[in-house]
């Protein structure tokens, strides 16, 4: 089908004055760049910055953008596109968006208990960069030394270089999954064991990290007083909404860019940097042979951008009902991986010149997770001129990163309780502080000696399984059941064209069975969570499991309650009805949904007919 433009409204703001009058209490961006920020800071997050880096190198180099950005135009655009679409629409939430097909209300249900267990867990990150920042205006930078009241007997801060005779060799492992690696150190034929001050400044002091999950211990004063900071930042940059968030993302979605770039032109500077870049970038295509580098490839892509999440449906609902949201999507989608790329070139600057110092190869400093940001990076930070500059300017760009990471799924939650009960939304600074204060309580176990095993544990599952099989089941449901067709004609009255072919094709096969593919490979390498040599119990894993199927469970009690209630003499009639949108199915302009009818788009027939008119525009 040809794109093609419909007439509008010959008042261009009639449409927009309605839906504002009708979303006055919800809330609306005040600007477009204010929607724009915010869903970059969203999608732009700490998994850009230390784990594509660590991917690309590992499955090909400049090989591994083949398959990237193929997963990213077939599988990212169209259910990034697809839930931004949705939020306009309707004007709600992921919890309410389903009413365009009830019997699945329950996997609203399941996005909100996501973002619940992410928004509990995901603030001790910016907690643990907090106390790296404070740290870093002392001098020497703390991690450094090796007399310090957390430092043993074995700490080792200095760093040997390889030298012209090769007499001296250091061979690092540090992860931040160990709680002790070992520095293995060979001088004038004497074998030298220790642990880095990086290790210990980060195990014993942030961490103060006990021997298991049955070992809670104490609470850090330190780590809470900085997890009580996180919370407070968070809380005031929510506390009106929207309005306060859109004028935040200026700063926490820009900053990031700029101290990447500042970070870039001085690694380039150092020496070792362009043996870094070429790392990261040389290709090998025969990596692209391995079926396991294209399922890598597709799941950084999925869990990157963010759909199946449900932020990207809420902060859609705040925009205008005209806004150009297949533009936006595709602006949006590009900025976001092509920040991954971009920040590769800045983290490999430094990962080079540390691997100059040490006289190892690359492949021996670079890792993925927050071991690079923790460990990796503040020893190779500690070697510039003026480290205390450079410590502070990484770690706020971290932090900032963070923050919008932290934003957006504490703005789902908070979206679904004012959605559910719209008195709330009248005393939105009351519900932030509240649910922050909330959030605060329940995660001090995180500032514990055990809380880098619970962190561990809930990052581990709660997004391991159900997240491609929300992306799977959106697809098969506006793609089949409520038909590409009418989501189609949806977005036309909100952009005055309809969809191109080539998205609903993606919508209806593609993307669905790319995501499939996703979910079974997610099965089939699934291995119990480990930190270091430490292997969770069996009641840590049960419990694990169960948070994994908390997301699921919704789907059928929610299937099971919409079927009891929905018209007809027969199961089968009940099911049929159950896949109708519900009258709550409708524009969120005022204008457009008086004339909206979609019972017309749904006349009597048998299932197959209906399904394929949905899909293909035609009867059978």
């Amino acid at each position: 089908m040809e794109m093609k433009v419909i007439s509008r409204d010959s008042s261009p703001g009639s449409s927009d004055l309605d839906s504002d009058q009708s979303e006055n209490e919800r809330g609306r961006w005040g600007r477009k760049m204010d929607y724009m920020l915010s869903m970059i800071g969203y999608c732009v997050g700490l998994g850009n910055i230390w784990r594509f880096p660590y991917l690309c190198m590992r499955n090909g180099g400049g090989a591994f953008l083949i398959p990237f950005l193929l997963f990213l135009m077939v599988c990212g655009l169209p259910l990034y596109f697809l839930e931004v679409s949705l939020g306009q629409f309707t004007g709600k939430g992921c919890f309410h968006v389903w009413e365009a097909c009830p019997l699945f209300k329950g996997i609203g249900v399941g996005m909100v208990c996501v973002l619940f267990v992410v928004t509990l867990y995901y603030n001790i990150i910016n907690t643990w960069t907090l106390f790296y920042m404070g740290s870093s205006f002392f001098s020497p930078v703390p991690w450094t030394r090796c007399d310090e009241e957390w430092n043993t007997p074995a700490c080792i801060n200095d760093r040997p270089t390889a030298t012209s005779n090769g007499t001296l060799m250091n061979v690092s492992v540090s992860s931040i999954h160990s709680n002790y690696s070992t520095t293995v150190g060979i001088l004038n034929g004497t074998k030298v064991v220790g642990i880095t001050s990086e290790e210990q400044f980060w195990f014993n002091h942030i961490l103060d990290l006990s021997d298991g999950l049955h070992d809670i211990g104490t609470l850090n004063w330190r780590l809470t007083l900085c997890f009580l900071i996180a919370w407070i930042v968070v809380c005031l940059c929510l506390i009106k909404g929207v309005k306060s968030l859109g004028k935040v993302v200026y700063v926490t979605a820009t900053l990031p860019y700029l101290l990447l770039t500042v970070i870039l032109i001085k690694g380039l500077t150092l020496p070792g940097s362009m043996d870094g870049i070429v790392f990261y970038i040389r290709p090998d295509f025969n990596k692209l042979a391995n079926i396991q580098v294209w399922l890598e490839a597709g799941l950084q892509v999925f869990y990157s951008l963010g759909p199946g999440w449900g932020p990207l449906i809420t902060m859609a609902s705040y925009n205008k009902f005209n806004n150009d949201c297949y533009r936006d999507s595709i602006t949006l989608t590009l900025i976001s991986e092509g920040t991954s790329i971009f920040g590769g070139f800045a983290i490999f600057t430094i990962i080079g010149y540390m691997s100059h110092l040490a006289g190892k190869p690359v492949e021996d400093v670079v890792q993925a997770g927050p071991g690079l940001a923790f460990l990796v990076y503040p020893e190779a930070l500690s070697q510039l001129p003026f480290p205390n500059l450079w410590a502070v300017m990484f770690f706020v760009m971290l932090f900032s990163v963070g923050l919008d990471s932290q934003f957006a799924p504490l703005e789902g939650c908070l979206s679904a309780v004012s959605d559910m009960f719209p008195r709330l939304r009248r005393h939105k600074a009351l519900l932030s502080i509240v649910s922050c204060v909330f959030f605060f309580l329940v995660g001090l176990v995180l500032c514990t000696s055990a809380g880098l095993y619970v962190f561990q544990l809930l990052d581990w599952y709660i997004a391991a399984f159900s997240l491609p099989l929300f992306g799977m089941l959106e697809c098969l449901i506006f793609g089949w059941i409520y038909g590409a067709e009418n989501m189609s004609r949806d977005i036309e009255i909100m952009i005055g064209r309809s969809v191109p072919v080539y998205m609903r094709i993606l919508w209806c096969i593609v993307t669905p069975l790319l995501l499939m593919l996703l979910l079974i490979f997610s099965l089939y390498t699934y291995r119990p969570p480990m930190v270091g040599s430490y292997t969770y119990p069996g009641y840590a894993r049960a419990f694990g499991w169960m948070i994994a199927l908390l997301p699921l469970v919704p789907i059928p009690i929610c299937a099971y309650q919409v079927l009891r209630r929905s018209n007809g003499d027969t199961l089968y009639q009940k099911f049929r009805e159950s896949l109708k949108p519900s009258e709550d199915w409708r524009p969120v302009s005022t204008t457009e949904s008086e004339k909206y009818n979609v019972e017309s788009r749904f006349p009597p027939g048998d299932m197959k007919s209906t399904i394929l008119r949905n899909v293909l525009g035609r009867e059978s």
